[in-house]
């Protein structure tokens, strides 16, 4: 019989561990957006230098909660505090399992007292739903998945567009878009502009540290919306940059924020029990692959949890009750590891690279440009003299400052400045994954611990946020 759950699909296997070590799912891909509209170095030069436009309308899910018990239901299943979360405001929101362990990010839009749109990855989405199954909430929720990753021509619809605009001469685009000055608009405060004939939401954001607004409305709009950004720009004397979906993925390198955790649903009883049969075989939780140099056989040891992200201040302690409380309660008091930035050795990476162009010698694991993206969660083991102290969680090249960065964690007594070792490539020639050329050897790479941010633009000039919150 042919599996219909997670939980079936766990079955399967030795180890969740090795199902996701083993995934056939192929590469992840950021779906329906050209990969390059000029080239990903240029691209990623402009959020830095003159400004960027990215297309975010496909690779998210969104989902809707609204009804009499949307604000108890989300805070419930959320760490975060709701108590100063008015109308008009953005937040980052983050559920994690009963046991502590991060299950995704959204970032969650109060569009009226009793209603939310929330937007990011498949296993938040996934999770609130089934929560809404499983418990005995008042709500309403609508689910609006991403993009089908290979669309093969097929038309694709969306509920609404995304567009962001960032870099240091947004501002002028924008003037000119609203025909006058824009609205001042706080770090994660929503207000609206004016597009042409539209009047759309406008959010104040940055993903890779520099100023910009996120805006969004219907999809059947999008054309509309996108010859009125291009007009204003060339209006505005800005050279405007489209980001295609290779530069895209690595803006988060430069701003610190780690996209694609493993969700922390894989072992537990009770309610996780009943969220793995609820699963289906297909969804990104049974489906999904781990990458990396490092193996484990107990799927907990790639779970984080929020004081290892950085997420621990957003914690409502004063709530009375909240999926995780206990659990969390418990890590408050315990030496936990943290966030960093690791700078890879280019010495080290030049001879990654120069390995496959060396016929009759066996090849270290190709380092893709600009992101190494073979799996949904990379899991690569950082050592010093020999001892894990840290993983690499999510890399890539940065253009901007000319140097392979990725971010992870490390244990609580590693300092910015220490050199570590981090091991590149699969172990006994790679997996079973498609996304692995088999075989191939693993190389050491020195790693510097480095700040998050890295960017300085987003270190000096961000607002207090998960970013820039030092623990």
């Amino acid at each position: 019989m042919a599996a219909s759950s997670l939980s079936d699909v766990l079955k399967t296997s030795s180890s969740a561990a090795e199902l996701l070590r083993n995934s056939r799912t192929g590469m992840y891909v950021y779906p329906v957006v050209a990969p390059e509209f000029s080239n990903w170095r240029t691209e990623q030069w402009a959020w830095r230098n003159s400004a960027v436009l990215f297309d975010q309308s496909h690779h998210m899910d969104e989902l809707f909660v609204e009804g009499p018990d949307a604000e108890k239901f989300l805070a419930y299943h959320g760490i975060n505090s709701f108590s100063n979360f008015d109308l008009g405001r953005a937040k980052h929101f983050v559920p994690v399992t009963p046991n502590g362990h991060v299950i995704g990010d959204h970032i969650i839009f109060r569009e009226r007292q009793d209603k939310f749109i929330l937007v990011g990855r498949a296993p938040t989405s996934n999770w609130l739903m089934f929560c809404a199954a499983y418990g005995n909430w008042n709500v309403r929720i609508k689910h609006d998945p991403r993009s089908p990753s290979r669309p093969e021509g097929e038309r694709v619809l969306r509920t609404h567009y995304r567009y962001q605009i960032q870099g240091p001469e947004a501002p002028k685009i924008f003037e000119k878009l609203n025909r006058g000055p824009i609205p001042d608009i706080k770090f994660f405060h929503v207000d609206t502009i004016n597009i042409g004939s539209k009047k759309v939401q406008a959010l104040r954001h940055g993903m890779s540290g520099a100023p910009g607004l996120e805006i969004w409305g219907p999809y059947e709009d999008k054309s509309y919306i996108l010859s009125c950004i291009l007009e204003a720009a060339k209006e505005a004397g800005v050279d405007l940059v489209r980001c295609g979906s290779r530069a895209y993925s690595t803006n988060t390198l430069e701003s610190g924020w780690i996209p694609s955790p493993l969700p922390g649903i894989y072992t537990g009883d009770g309610m996780l029990a009943a969220y793995r049969d609820w699963l289906g075989a297909d969804s990104y939780e049974a489906t999904g692959a781990i990458g990396g140099s490092y193996v484990s056989d107990n799927i907990e040891d790639y779970y984080v949890t929020p004081f290892e992200l950085g997420y621990d201040f957003y914690i409502g302690w004063k709530k009375d009750d909240f999926v995780g409380k206990a659990a969390l309660e418990k890590m408050k008091g315990q030496t936990n590891r943290k966030k960093v930035t690791f700078e890879w050795n280019a010495e080290d990476v030049v001879e990654v690279i120069a390995s496959a162009f060396r016929p009759g010698e066996d090849h270290y694991k190709w380092i893709d440009f600009p992101q190494p993206n073979y799996a949904s969660t990379s899991a690569d083991k950082v050592l010093r003299d020999g001892k894990q102290v840290g993983m690499s969680m999510f890399n890539g090249y940065s253009y901007n400052e000319r140097c392979m960065l990725s971010l992870g964690i490390v244990d609580a007594d590693v300092q910015e400045g220490d050199v570590l070792t981090m091991i590149w490539g699969e172990p006994n020639g790679g997996s079973g994954k498609t996304s692995i050329e088999k075989p191939h050897k693993q190389a050491e790479i020195r790693v510097r611990v480095s700040p998050t941010p890295y960017a300085s633009e987003a270190r000096e000039n961000y607002a207090d946020s998960w970013r820039t919150k030092k623990g």
